[in-house]
């Protein structure tokens, strides 16, 4: 069973999400929350599996609620939900380490099965979206990360513990490669992809592939 916690401020879009949800036999809906702040301790108190997080809400809004969530090192996952695609809310979601992003107006099937993807472990954003958004959004960086017109950026300690071949697959996962691309271009089994990925992820600290594509950016392994 998927447990889920609703951040969003408007009752309505609450009640649509939750009878949504609890129309599934593998989800219930633990609690809502009505903002940031409220999200953030009943995520604390009740442990859901997802949070799924409304952006835009008073006080505490969800890009920080996302942050301080993700940050307590609890199991939960942040799911976002934005107005728009490629917006820089998206972005700041996903760096503030949110599993993935959702626009408002996803079909029903695309929720529910972007909840059950990031319950998992997975990462909701299509690789090539993933890489879409962050080359629009890029500049939003902070000053001293890799991503520069520099072809030796400077090292950064998350690649330091990566072998040569952990590097080039945190490469290509940066440049938006699915796991049978890799596979099939650097001759290995997807076996092995899957173990190499599984190793840069908890050597980067990466929580999924979203955060492993950020951290290829950030580190300036991939450029814009």
């Amino acid at each position: 069973m998927t447990t889920v916690l609703i951040a969003d401020d408007q009752p309505l879009q609450r009640f649509g999400f939750r009878m949504l949800l609890e129309s599934q036999d593998d989800m219930t809906v633990l609690d809502e929350a009505a903002n940031g702040t409220e999200a953030v301790r009943k995520a604390a108190e009740s442990r859901p599996d997802v949070v799924l997080m409304d952006v835009r809400m008073p006080g505490l809004d969800g890009i920080e609620a996302t942050r301080r969530i993700t940050a307590s090192g609890d199991r939960t996952r942040v799911l976002i939900l934005t107005t728009f695609d490629l917006d820089e809310y998206a972005y700041a979601g996903l760096r503030a380490g949110a599993s993935g992003f959702l626009v408002k107006d996803a079909q029903p099937e695309d929720l529910l099965s972007g909840i059950r993807a990031v319950a998992s472990g997975d990462a909701v954003v299509a690789p090539a979206l993933t890489r879409r958004l962050l080359d629009a959004y890029v500049h939003h960086l902070p000053a001293g990360s890799g991503v520069s017109s520099s072809a030796h950026p400077p090292p950064d300690s998350r690649l330091a513990a990566l072998t040569d071949r952990e590097r080039e697959i945190l490469t290509v996962i940066g440049k938006g490669w699915t796991n049978t691309e890799i596979a099939e271009r650097l001759h290995l089994a997807e076996s092995t992809v899957k173990t190499h990925v599984g190793r840069v992820l908890a050597k980067t600290g990466s929580r999924d592939r979203v955060q492993a594509v950020i951290c290829a950016y950030e580190t300036g392994l991939v450029q814009p």
